[in-house]
């Protein structure tokens, strides 16, 4: 069994609060030992040693919310491209959204994902399992057969589930095998727009998509899983209100969590400017105050996590006319980096930053192994420099689609190497 010890390492572990000096010992796919006292008196014979000369070294991120195109959409993105992706952005474990072709709402499409992330072997591939089948709305699938099967949560992916009695029934359902609700939060007929509804679409001539569209489904939503007990999250919220909204909904005791994803906090519909389509993401970049109620709600933990929305597209589906562009840009390898401006910001610390991406998001997907460092646990690591500037160039990223919305953005933080069950997926 290779044995293969990190050394001189900033250990952080979100989970317990770990932020000191040590070392970490990997034995074959498992964390051995860590901490500050260990190798003190020097490593064995035997064992591979790597200096980190004082880098950190955190688990490996888990990102709840990818789409990765196969099956169905291989010309944007595979598994094996998303793997490579989020190998280099330090993520070692990624929930792909159901919303493939065929749609994953029957337990061959699991199995299909599964089988496939084993044959890529690159990082760790979940799978949503749909609400309803074929994304319809209507029927629901059959949940306890796809939670069996290692669905992590069911969703619809990029369409809300608009009826309320089926969004009751999937709430109910769920809950019977302890599992999540993640919507999509956005009234569907008010969110016939392309981007956020205001003086700036006004402006370029652009029909709008209002912010109370997401509120007005996220308090609804909130009233029935009040009503059914049931375990809920909202994704990607980008609106003052819906961080207020949650904000009460958590203080009543619901059983809600919420992401969020780096666009909402770090740019703002401005960003749109002469109709540039890799800024054209669902929900739509909003204005500034609520950018900034996205930080608070980061800060106080309203909202739990961070995801990377990652939603490739090739350039037929981008370089259009902005009505025409699909929604929707990569993200899988800045994740870190901009999670770490709320840092460099002194807005987050560096523990609470890495719990939106690591331990949170994995305890939210009910995989508590996850998104920590432990003893016995899976050697599912990331060493990085917090500090290291960069720019990001999305010609040379590793995902198959280049449309990232930070092309070009000077960021601080970058991964030198990710490990998963012991592996070296990236970096040397």
């Amino acid at each position: 069994m290779k044995r293969t010890a990190y050394l001189n390492a900033r250990l952080l572990d979100p989970a317990t609060g770990l932020d000191a000096t040590g070392a970490l010992l990997v034995e074959g796919e498992r964390i051995a030992d860590l901490g500050p006292a260990l190798f003190q008196e020097g490593v064995p014979e035997g064992i591979e040693t790597i200096d980190c000369a004082g880098l950190c070294l955190a688990p490996g991120l888990v990102d709840m919310r990818a789409q990765i195109g196969e099956p169905g959409f291989e010309q944007n993105e595979t598994i094996r491209t998303a793997g490579r992706a989020a190998a280099a952005g330090g993520v070692t474990a990624l929930a792909c959204l159901p919303n493939t072709d065929p749609v994953i709402d029957d337990l061959a499409g699991l199995e299909y994902i599964a089988r496939r992330a084993r044959e890529a072997r690159t990082v760790k591939v979940f799978a949503y399992g749909a609400v309803t089948r074929g994304l319809g709305g209507k029927e629901l699938t059959e949940m306890g057969l796809l939670a069996e099967a290692g669905a992590v949560g069911f969703t619809d992916g990029t369409k809300a589930v608009a009826d309320p009695l089926t969004m009751r029934r999937a709430l109910s359902y769920a809950s019977t095998f302890g599992k999540v609700i993640v919507q999509h939060p956005e009234e569907p007929r008010l969110a016939t727009g392309v981007m956020n509804g205001g003086e700036i679409a006004t402006r370029l001539g652009l029909s709008g998509i209002p912010a109370v569209a997401e509120v007005i489904m996220l308090e609804r939503d909130l009233r029935l899983v009040e009503l059914t007990g049931g375990r809920y999250h909202a994704s990607h919220v980008s609106t003052a209100e819906s961080v207020e909204v949650l904000r009460r909904a958590k203080a009543r005791g619901l059983r809600v969590t919420a992401d969020t994803a780096p666009p909402y906090f770090a740019l703002t519909e401005v960003d749109v400017g002469d109709y540039r389509t890799f800024f054209k993401l669902s929900p739509p970049l909003r204005g500034e105050m609520d950018r900034r109620a996205i930080v608070e709600g980061l800060e106080d933990g309203t909202i739990d996590c961070i995801a990377s929305d990652h939603s490739p597209h090739n350039q037929d589906e981008k370089r259009v006319p902005f009505n025409q562009a699909a929604f929707g840009a990569v993200g899988l390898e800045t994740l870190l980096p901009l999670t770490l401006e709320l840092v460099h910001k002194g807005r987050m610390s560096l523990l609470d930053a890495l719990a939106a991406i690591t331990c949170r998001p994995a305890d939210v997907l009910g995989l508590p192994a996850l998104g920590r460092l432990a003893k016995g646990g899976p050697a599912d690591l990331v060493l990085f420099d917090p500090d290291m500037p960069w720019k990001v160039d999305a010609d040379r990223l590793l995902s198959k689609s280049k449309n990232s919305c930070f092309d070009k953005r000077p960021v601080q933080g970058k991964v030198m190497r990710t490990v998963v069950d012991g592996r070296v997926v990236f970096g040397e």
